[in-house]
């Protein structure tokens, strides 16, 4: 007989890993116990050589379906002669927490069925779960993972509820948000003053949206802003309330059939559509006749996700497409909070179908696209967070703190990077403030207190700010050297890349914007070798809104007072006052210079007639590629002087593009023509690049690269010259995966850190 102590780390708490051992421990005939501590899984097993040796094997091959070991130790121990196994009370070390918690997950296939069934006692109820699926992350206050560590603390189970938890062969043996009718949490319909509807809620809810309403639905990590799809009124007035005028919705589909009515969907995206993650994934749209044109307007594209939450399953029919947007207004963080919902949402929703459940940590919709029949990350948060990233080195502890938009932060340990949710423009003021909680959140739940702190170089960045107010070394990071080296992270690299850059602005070293930047980077250096022509932002941040504000300097540069005579819709759709814009960027008057690739790209937008002024981020770009979606263009000219930094200029494209709109060239034309022009600059930049230097890997990161049409076409074209192309996969390429950059830059510098 022999004893053996084993330790289990990784995400091995609310994923059914104890009652798991306590099966195996029962299949081989051996005694002892398992418990749940700050460090993961704790237990002694005991018996005969051979039933351990099987034990230990199937403890590896045998995980359950949530679980993900990272490490298992094994120690002896002395023989005790106990009788039988069991599962022990948790215990709360003092030692440093270790133990990784599991996101949240899908309502499991056996537990849809539990609702659907109406013999079952588990019939509609919006709460049902089971150790395979439920919420994780947006429950848990910390850790150990035991419900009295979670939001369930307060329901106490029924008899029913409490045989499944203590029955080692029911599937809910210890699953800690267990609950039913009787003894879970419940669902109430309140008007907007707070009072409590009668009726079946659910129903009632149902019927509201039918009918045209608008409802704030409280879900696992916040609230959703829900109406009828195909309810064009309800649609609009949606977007008017919440100030939302031309980005799109987000829609659940009741089923993966009515999916396939509406959009093109690949093996890969239906993956990604059904994952444990239920992400929104961008899809190609087949028709817009099914749903609402103010969805998705003058987009080819929609952004789907499938029901999630038992209440979600409870809702929507196989065939309803209801709009479910984050409840919110315009940059603001997802309410989560049932008071804060009834005051922050009273003038959107008509009705709030709320819960008894509190959220401990809200989570927006991660969203998703699919690039070489892989995933793409565009928005990191709910199925996704808290799971570390793995990278290939060992790392001090230390926080990096992010960009300005998007904004999503980072805490290290050892070799596990944990990204936080996606927090979003750290502008506004209660955005700062839950940005400023989930950091100290973290550090508790993963007990990392950080040595020192990463942040970017733009000195008016709120997160830059705060990060030098914290009582720690500071290193500081170059914005586009942290979108390389995320990438890098991402796939295990340190070795000399020749990156490629693009994005809307980012704080440069020689104190202007860049945005269209070429870079030989490793984590510890750059070297900048090439960028975009330098251009001024007539009138500042407003040239970002305003992309006429560009176009006009552009037109005006290229033909002088001429360009009203062009007789092409940019130069009449012009404010009575563009030329005060232009005499200010001569003069150097609030007109920084900028780089920036994103700007070209709205620039030429602007040019061709097709957006002046957004209304969301990224909006005079996006409509630029729909616009070339499908179409063929030709290479336009454009300017590539070598030298370090060599230099790429694209006012002979813009030139080209002025007059092929003045013969008669389509829009949509030159706009597949602009693309294929980029692309092009960028390849013979990388091309040069890599001559100089014998570098053949190249990544691509940075915002602009959510343009698929672009990212195909540079990739292609790179691939086809036998470059070794990277891209992200498990972080955005916008500003939400700056911090891993950060984080892994200045974890290769710490040797020598930066006061």
């Amino acid at each position: 007989m022999r004893r053996l102590g084993i330790t289990v780390t990784g995400i091995v708490q609310g994923v059914g890993f104890r009652p798991f051992v306590y099966k195996l421990a029962r299949r081989f005939q051996l005694t002892g116990w398992v418990l749940n501590n700050s460090n993961g899984v704790e237990m002694e097993v005991e018996g005969k050589e051979a039933s351990l040796e099987a034990f230990i094997l199937a403890l590896r091959l045998e995980v359950p379906p949530l679980a993900a070991i990272q490490d298992i130790t094994l120690r002896r121990c002395t023989v005790s002669g106990d009788d039988c196994f069991v599962i022990r009370q948790s215990t709360d070390d003092a030692v440093a927490k270790t133990v990784l918690i599991s996101p949240d997950v899908a309502t499991c296939t056996e537990c849809e069925g539990d609702i659907r069934n109406s013999a079952d006692r588990r019939y509609g109820y919006p709460f049902t779960n089971c150790t395979n699926c439920g919420p994780r992350y947006t429950i848990i206050r910390d850790i150990p993972y035991d419900r009295e560590m979670t939001t369930m603390a307060g329901f106490t189970m029924c008899k029913f509820c409490c045989q499944e938890y203590d029955k080692p062969a029911d599937r809910r043996f210890h699953a800690q948000p267990n609950a039913c009718p009787v003894c879970g949490p419940v669902y109430r319909l309140l008007d907007r003053s707070g009072k409590e509807l009668p009726g079946d809620a659910v129903q009632e809810t149902r019927q509201l949206i039918r009918a045209g309403n608008i409802l704030a639905i409280k879900g696992i990590g916040g609230y959703h802003l829900a109406c009828d799809a195909c309810n064009e009124m309800a649609v609009q007035a949606l977007r008017e309330r919440k100030f939302r005028a031309d980005k799109p919705l987000a829609v659940m589909a009741g089923s993966l059939q009515i999916v396939r009515q509406l959009c093109h969907v690949s093996l890969s995206e239906e993956e990604l559509l059904t994952s444990q993650a239920r992400p929104v994934v961008l899809l190609a749209k087949i028709t817009s006749h099914l749903i609402a044109e103010g969805v998705s307007p003058a987009n080819l594209y929609l952004g789907v996700m499938l029901p999630y939450a038992p209440i979600h399953h409870v809702l929507l029919t196989d065939t309803d497409v209801w709009v479910m947007t984050s409840g919110n207004t315009s940059d603001e963080p997802i309410v989560y909070m049932d008071a804060d919902a009834l005051e922050r949402l009273a003038d959107i929703a008509d009705y709030f179908l709320v819960h008894n459940r509190p959220i401990a940590n809200r989570a927006d919709d991660s969203v998703l696209r699919v690039f070489d029949n892989t995933a793409y990350m565009l928005r990191r948060s709910r199925g996704y967070v808290p799971s570390p990233l793995e990278v290939a080195w060992v790392m001090p502890p230390l926080l990096a703190v992010g960009g300005e938009l998007k904004n999503s932060f980072c805490l290290t340990r050892g070799k596990q990077a944990f990204l936080g949710p996606h927090i979003g423009d750290l502008a506004n003021s209660q955005t700062f403030t839950y940005y400023k909680e989930s950091i100290e959140h973290f550090k508790r739940l993963f007990s990392i207190e950080p040595q020192l702190v990463a942040y970017d170089l733009h000195p008016d960045y709120m997160a830059t700010r705060y990060a030098l107010q914290l009582p720690l070394p500071h290193i500081g990071v170059q914005h586009h050297h942290a979108h390389i080296a995320a990438v890098m992270a991402e796939h295990g690299l340190n070795e000399p890349v020749i990156g490629v850059a693009f994005d809307g602005t980012g704080y440069g070293t020689d104190g202007h914007l860049w945005g269209g930047e070429f870079l030989v980077a490793d984590l510890s250096q750059f070297s900048r070798e090439g960028h975009c022509r330098y251009m001024p932002l007539p009138g500042g941040e407003k040239a970002i809104t305003e992309p006429w504000r560009m176009a006009a300097w552009v037109l005006r540069s290229l033909y002088g007072e001429q360009m009203k005579e062009l007789g092409i819709a940019c130069t009449k759709q012009l404010p009575v006052n563009w030329q005060l814009a232009m005499q200010a960027a001569d003069k150097g008057v609030n007109s920084p210079l900028a780089s920036s690739m994103g700007r070209l790209f709205d620039t030429a937008a602007a040019i061709l007639g097709i957006r002046q002024v957004i209304h969301y981020e990224g909006q005079a770009a996006v409509e630029l590629e729909l616009a070339a979606q499908g179409i063929t263009g030709e290479l336009l000219p454009y300017q590539f002087s070598q030298g370090r930094p060599a230099i790429l200029d694209f006012m002979p494209a813009f030139h080209a593009i002025t007059q092929g709109l003045r013969n008669g060239a389509s829009r949509e034309y030159l706009a597949a023509s602009f693309h294929l022009t980029v692309a092009d600059g960028a390849v013979k930049m990388v091309q040069q690049i890599s001559r100089n230097t014998g570098i053949t890997k190249v990544i691509c990161s940075g915002g602009v690269f959510q343009n698929m049409t672009l990212l195909k076409q540079i990739f292609r074209m790179l691939e086809k010259d036998s470059f070794s192309v990277y891209v992200h996969r498990n972080v955005p390429p916008n500003d939400g995966g700056l911090a891993l950059g950060q984080a892994v830059i200045a974890a290769h510098k710490a040797a020598g850190w930066e006061k």
